[in-house]
């Protein structure tokens, strides 16, 4: 019973301690932030009402669009300003403060997801090329860009069709004759394996184990971005050592598919002997697969599966999209004999980007419907930068943030916003094009 005893006091000793430790903590984080967080200037939008002591503006992280829309409601212009935790931001509405948001050369794209989003991956090696000029996010965003449109413009794509291809056609067989399937699971499955294909190597992409094993680690690291960790990066909080450990293993497993192929010799056309006969290192490779992954399996991984799901709900659609896939087969090739999955193969890469106008369209509804987030910037010029003809400004620091529904949902640009309607882009119609900027895709 003493033994027991004493274990029971150390437990409680050990709770009270952790318990007072973060007490501390938070506390003094509380007043570092309170007192040190930059400003607003008087010309800067309007505070926002919704402002919770330290944690700032909570419903930016828990009710993000209903939070817009309230605050935009309640501005004279549209813009407003609040702070997500120790971060100023200027939230931002309208025609012409989407102007300056996407427009402005002073905004920085990484440097705002960086802290707003909270999982843009950074590299930060000196005398990395892929800092740029200038070092720092804006030039891994320069590097970024360059390799992504180096892979998916040149000819690594056109090599690579024939694999997607026929990666497409298992992962559907596998579906069985039935064909029942929950396209949040398979079709969000196939577009990480397009995507570790097309961005990564095909040592992962051809092993299922392999590649469900990086598909977790993945989604841990894009999971870790909660609003404690986004508004205090600095906290020691469960979520960073997760997100610590996730890239620790993806920077192994990719570490090892490079070294075995110098070791080797081996050479593959795929992404990742792109990045190798660049000469870029290893932590330049994972960031940037990091990177991509983030950029597309969230977004088109999604929409892939929103898509079918919103076709199935309209058969006019439906019908139309199965009669331009049979036109484009037909077109290259025109023996109808084989299987229209075998026929779709001999479809050249310029078809598949060029003659799907139909799919387009409902992928751009889709897109539209389903894209509720936000996009970020930050103020890197070194001076405010004005916003509108009453005179707003962002400040020279502050972070901006751009509710995509501000356009999306707008009924002044699209008719009966709520509802998936393709038909809207066709040319007579071309609701996209009424604003400026009115489709952020």
């Amino acid at each position: 019973m003493a033994v027991l005893s004493a274990f029971t006091n150390l437990d409680s000793l050990t709770f009270t301690l952790a318990v007072l430790i973060g007490s501390i903590a938070v506390l003094g984080s509380a007043c570092f932030y309170l007192f040190s967080r930059p400003p607003f200037p008087k010309n800067a939008p309007a505070h926002t009402s919704e402002t919770w002591p330290v944690l700032g503006a909570l419903p930016f992280f828990t009710e993000r669009w209903t939070f817009f829309q309230r605050a935009i409601a309640h501005s004279q212009t549209g813009n407003f300003s609040f702070y997500a935790g120790q971060w100023p931001v200027v939230g931002v509405s309208g025609q012409e403060s989407r102007k300056v948001f996407f427009e402005h050369r002073g905004l920085g794209f990484a440097e705002g997801y960086a802290a707003l989003l909270g999982g843009q991956p950074q590299v930060k090696e000196s005398g990395d090329p892929s800092q740029g000029d200038n070092g720092g996010d804006s030039g891994f965003s320069n590097y970024f860009n360059k390799r992504l449109i180096n892979m998916l413009k040149g000819p690594q794509l056109r090599q690579n069709l024939p694999q997607l291809l026929k990666d497409a056609r298992s992962n559907l067989d596998a579906l069985g004759s039935e064909g029942l399937t929950d396209p949040f699971d398979s079709i969000y499955r196939m577009v990480y394996q397009f995507t570790m294909r097309t961005v990564a190597c095909n040592e992962i992409a051809n092993d299922p184990v392999l590649r469900e094993k990086t598909l977790k680690l993945y989604e841990t690291i894009e999971g870790t971005a909660t609003p404690l960790t986004i508004m205090y990066p600095w906290l020691p909080l469960p979520a960073k050592f997760k997100r610590l450990y996730a890239g620790a293993r993806l920077y192994t497993i990719f570490k090892g598919v490079v070294d075995e192929r110098n070791k080797n010799g081996f050479r593959d056309d795929d992404g990742l002997q792109y990045l190798m006969d660049q000469g870029d290192n290893i932590t330049q490779i994972i960031t940037f697969v990091l990177g991509a992954l983030f950029a597309g399996q969230l977004n088109s991984g999604i929409n892939a599966a929103w898509i079918l799901v919103y076709l199935t709900s309209k058969p006019y659609w439906l019908d139309r999209v199965r009669e331009e896939v049979k036109g484009v087969a037909d077109r290259y090739c025109p023996d109808d004999s084989p299987p229209l999955k075998e026929r779709l193969m001999q479809v050249p890469i310029e078809a598949w980007e060029g003659e799907f106008p139909i799919i387009d369209m409902c992928l751009r509804d889709s897109i539209r419907l389903q894209a509720l987030g936000t996009t970020f910037r930050k103020n890197i010029s070194g001076h405010d930068i004005p916003l509108n003809k009453q005179g707003e400004v962002i400040p020279s620091g502050a972070y901006v943030s751009l509710a995509v529904g501000d356009m999306h949902y707008d009924p002044k640009i699209y008719e009966n916003p709520d509802e998936w309607d393709p038909a809207r882009y066709l040319p007579e119609r071309a609701e996209d094009k009424k604003q400026l900027y009115g489709c952020e895709s």
